[in-house]
């Protein structure tokens, strides 16, 4: 067994001279069940810059920098009650050479076609994990971003991707976790619809893709109303952490309100963890996980 990097200057030779020893950083990586004692979750999101999303607060580029993106994940992985990572192969190649994975809950983000700004930004077509390569590394589910725009003909593809997504991740047994909006374009911006009336609707259509629901897992956002948009499933859902723009206190008081809902099962969270505006991500981190898992669990 070959032993994890440790500097990230090694990552680069590792990728140049063996790139064989990521594929033996996935065999030897050790499993966890899926959920715990308290079937919640919380789960770090690193999928981000595959779309071109690098931007947080107003540094338009401040995932630009993967040696700094690596360290804040693997700090974060680190923390007594972060349960996983999502995330695009590149970044999750990384951390598997990294040891960061040993014991955690890995999901693969799968459709990352619809860069963010592009004259293409609703074209979800899947470019990244297939549920083959999802069970063949032994990750434990799949994400699929699936925006819904009503007046987008292209909608029909990225409903009919997503839809064999969940169901060749439901015959392997693994996470389906689908993330609905319904979007919008204006001034050839898209824009997602966050009222609670959109996000029930999203979740209704979401909910029936696939021929099997059985693993299907929701990520839904943070909205007004979330009780009774919650209402509109009774599949487990993680609630996503946006753009972390406003008092972080209030996002944390929004989380722990939310997570009283019986159907929320937990947090899936990048850019409000990773680059909380004080830079202490262990700190940011901590107080998430005592809101999901609550105070003084060990890992």
């Amino acid at each position: 067994m070959d032993e994890p990097i440790t500097d990230l200057d090694g990552l680069t030779r590792v990728r140049a001279t063996n790139p064989d020893r990521i594929t033996s950083a996935w065999a030897e990586r050790g499993r966890r069940p899926l959920v715990r004692d308290d079937a919640r979750l919380l789960l770090i999101a690193a999928d981000h810059p595959a779309r071109g999303a690098l931007g947080v607060r107003d540094d338009a580029l401040a995932m630009g920098s993967r040696r700094d993106l690596l360290d804040r994940l693997v700090a974060a992985l680190a923390r007594p009650g972060v349960d996983g990572v999502l995330a695009t192969a590149d970044v999750l190649d990384d951390l598997a050479l990294l040891g960061a994975l040993d014991g955690k809950v890995v999901i693969g983000s799968m459709n990352r076609g619809g860069l963010q700004g592009a004259a293409f930004e609703l074209d979800d077509r899947f470019t990244g994990w297939t549920a083959d390569e999802i069970a063949a590394r032994g990750l434990d589910g799949g994400k699929m971003l699936t925006r819904i725009c009503l007046d987008d003909p292209g909608t029909a593809a990225t409903l009919e991707a997503s839809g064999r997504a969940v169901t060749e991740l439901a015959a392997r047994g693994l996470v389906a976790l689908v993330e609905p909006f319904l979007s919008v374009v204006e001034g050839g911006r898209v824009r997602n619809l966050l009222d609670p009336d959109s996000v029930i609707r999203s979740v209704a259509v979401a909910s029936g893709l696939g021929a099997s629901s059985a693993h299907t897992w929701l990520k839904l956002p943070v909205v007004d109303d979330l009780a009774r948009v919650m209402e509109a499933t009774t599949l487990p859902t993680l609630l996503l952490g946006g753009d972390p723009v406003g008092d972080p206190e209030d996002t944390y008081a929004a989380w722990s309100d939310a997570l009283l809902l019986p159907s929320v099962t937990g947090l899936v969270v990048g850019r409000a963890l990773l680059y909380p505006p004080d830079g202490d991500v262990e700190a940011a981190v901590d107080i998430a996980s005592g809101l999901v898992h609550g105070t003084g669990l060990s890992s």
